[in-house]
């Protein structure tokens, strides 16, 4: 097929409309402002999700150490009935060659119901009170021992469940992680922290707890925030106020919700706050601890570090605040 010839003129002209032209057809690179607002919406769906992720593990600990004491219950138990069973085995071979009556012991093995045929040996006075005290403790133990197996593999079960919840959260977080360091980065602002700095001294008006709270917030001061994070290498903001609380002999819940639920009866107003108070955000996505001369003290976002910073410059919207 042939197009003929085309006149140099138009060739260009025509070549222009297909050639793109540089920088006025290409994607418009972020401003600050554009980039620093993205990030302020990463950062804000991060927090919920770690929020989620610190809910499910916590259930994930509580199920699988429900299932560990259950199945160490049964697991005793167990060790129990093969302990009496080999008791009764040997009264039984005793009795064989005694020529006591045996034919009902193997009904006793095989029985739904062992006591009754406790109850009539018994009264048919054919075993001595010893055995029956034996036989009666094998009935007893192995009456419930299919029960304790079922309660550990129930328990087992919710397990797995919550795990595989904590795995769907820690995937979201990877993802949100992601994106938080790329913009940071491109921004300058990626601080990967110390997870073995000694932090600041603190010299503000907290007395009493919360002196040693704030002493303990300020010695962890740039070490890593890390997502799920209780120290000591790195904190999430829950994960610090939390071991910030423990160190001043008060057990905080684990999660920013929970510790907001905690302090249902322990809501203070944001205009008479005093240090050590629990600040929280907007949407509980994050919290922070009250230093006094208006600065609190938190472990903010991936890619910064525990941190002191003015309460006027948080840049949250802040919900209430809670005095431990």
């Amino acid at each position: 097929m042939r197009f003929g010839r085309v006149p140099v003129a138009a060739g260009i002209a025509f070549g222009l409309v297909l050639i793109p032209t540089g920088p006025a057809l290409s994607d418009p690179r972020p401003t600050l402002g554009q980039a620093k607002a993205k990030l302020e919406k990463l950062n804000d769906k991060a927090d919920k999700v770690v929020d989620q992720y610190n809910t499910a593990n916590e259930r994930y600990k509580k199920a699988k150490s429900t299932y560990t004491k259950l199945n160490e219950s049964y697991q005793r138990k167990l060790e129990t009935v093969a302990e009496l069973r080999e008791q009764v085995v040997g009264m039984a071979v005793d009795s064989y060659k005694l020529g006591e009556d045996v034919t009902s012991w193997p009904g006793l093995f095989g029985s739904d119901n062992p006591s009754a045929l406790l109850s009539g040996w018994a009264v048919a006075g054919q075993l001595s009170r010893e055995r029956a005290e034996k036989l009666a403790a094998f009935n007893e133990a192995n009456k419930g021992l299919k029960a304790e197996r079922d309660k550990a593999q129930e328990a087992l079960q919710d397990a797995d469940e919550e795990r595989d919840a904590v795995e769907k959260e820690r995937s979201e977080i990877r993802k949100l992680i992601a994106q938080q360091k790329k913009l940071l980065k491109k921004l300058g602002a990626y601080n990967p922290g110390n997870p073995n700095s000694t932090g600041i001294k603190y010299t503000g008006p907290a007395s009493g707890n919360a002196a040693a709270v704030l002493r303990f917030a300020f010695a962890q001061v740039g070490k890593p925030y890390i997502y799920g994070g209780t120290g000591p290498r790195g904190y999430d903001c829950s994960g610090l106020t939390q071991a910030a609380w423990r160190a001043a002999g008060v057990s905080l819940p684990r999660t920013t919700w929970q510790q907001w639920a905690w302090g249902a009866g322990r809501k203070v107003s944001l205009d008479s706050l005093q240090p050590g108070d629990l600040i929280f955000s907007e949407g509980l996505g994050h919290v922070s601890i009250y230093a006094g001369n208006g600065q609190i003290v938190h472990a903010p976002q991936t890619g910064d570090v525990v941190k002191v910073v003015k309460l006027s410059q948080y840049g949250r919207r802040l919900v209430g605040a809670v005095r431990p």
